[in-house]
């Protein structure tokens, strides 16, 4: 017996309540830019500055043994990240303890990099070695900044490109506002949640517009598809159509996806908590938005009937190249 999570033909009008979903989601981002300006985000070492410490130690790494050591030097964030390797020998456990530069200085003091090392040598393994200590100064950290902005903007833009050439403009306006919308409220989640936010959140981001255009993406394709099929119907109607059409596709993906995320995020650790964590927030706000705000802005700027006649303006003319 094969598991639906809908039923097989549904005509769910998702236009229905289009100005409270399209509004919720406008106020939703306003909050979250206004979160953004006036909280601010949670910044890790990577966005801070801060200094990294390599460790090297005969006995099994317990990484709550070494946050529980730790804790009590009141260091701020402080990322323990076990190093797996296939050239390390049986005995030979490796660590990278990342801390967050402290209030008024460039990076860790030599003083708190020596207290480190006494209290692991002391609690874990009083032969415990530290091949290497590296600092990254704010500089560094406000160019990863940037860099990261410049990341999601240029990745913005592709999209927009690749949908303008692939259907029309309408389509591509859609689904750029529906990447926003998933990055802006990510970003205000982490800023009233204040999670740690870092080049792995980054990553997380990235990923997040990936999931959300191919989400976006398929529902385009099919009311492309309708509106050759059914070139007398209602735009709206078209759009409630190919949103029912595509809907058990949706909902499987991201019930599957987001079961392995939330498997992920009980038990990765702390570690990639904050990475799965947005993981889990944007297949959620991409589901959401490919229907309720890509549709809804669609509907508004209305859309070409008849496919059968090429337009030379409409950056169309790849529309039937497969990819």
């Amino acid at each position: 017996m094969r598991l639906k999570l809908v039923p097989q033909d549904t005509s769910w009008d998702f236009f229905r309540f289009a100005k409270v979903t399209f509004g919720a989601s406008i106020v939703a981002m306003i909050a979250s830019i206004i979160l953004f300006f006036v909280v601010g985000l949670n910044f890790g070492i990577d966005f801070r500055g801060g200094t990294t410490i390599r460790t090297e130690s005969a006995q099994p790494v317990d990484v709550g043994a070494y946050r529980d050591a730790l804790d009590p030097l009141g260091l701020g964030d402080v990322s323990i990240t076990e190093v797996f390797d296939p050239s390390f020998g049986p005995d030979q456990h490796v660590t990278m303890i990342r801390i967050q530069a402290q209030e008024g200085e460039e990076s860790v003091t030599a003083e708190t990099v020596n207290a480190v090392q006494d209290t692991l040598r002391g609690a874990v393994d009083p032969a415990m070695a530290f091949p290497s200590v590296e600092s990254v100064g704010p500089k560094v950290s406000g160019e990863l900044i940037q860099t990261a902005v410049i990341a999601v903007l240029l990745s913005i833009g592709a999209v927009l490109f690749y949908i303008w050439l692939r259907f029309e403009w309408q389509f591509s306006l859609g689904a750029v506002a529906a990447l926003v919308h998933d990055i802006v409220l990510t970003i205000g989640v982490f800023s009233l949640l204040q999670i740690r936010f870092d080049l792995a959140t980054i990553a997380a981001l990235l990923t997040i517009v990936g999931y959300s255009l191919n989400d976006t993406v398929v529902v385009f394709d099919r009311v492309r598809e309708n509106l050759r099929k059914y070139k007398k119907l209602a735009l709206k109607e078209v759009l409630n159509l190919s949103i029912n059409e595509t809907l058990s596709r949706t909902v499987m993906t991201s019930v599957t996806t987001l079961l392995a995320l939330i498997s992920l995020f009980v038990l990765g650790g702390d570690v990639i908590r904050g990475f799965v964590f947005a993981m889990i927030w944007g297949v959620v706000v991409g589901t959401y938005s490919s229907v309720f705000v890509a549709g809804v802005i669609l509907l508004r700027l209305g859309v070409k009937r008849d496919w059968s006649k090429p337009d030379g303006t409409a950056g169309t003319q790849f529309a039937n190249v497969d990819a």
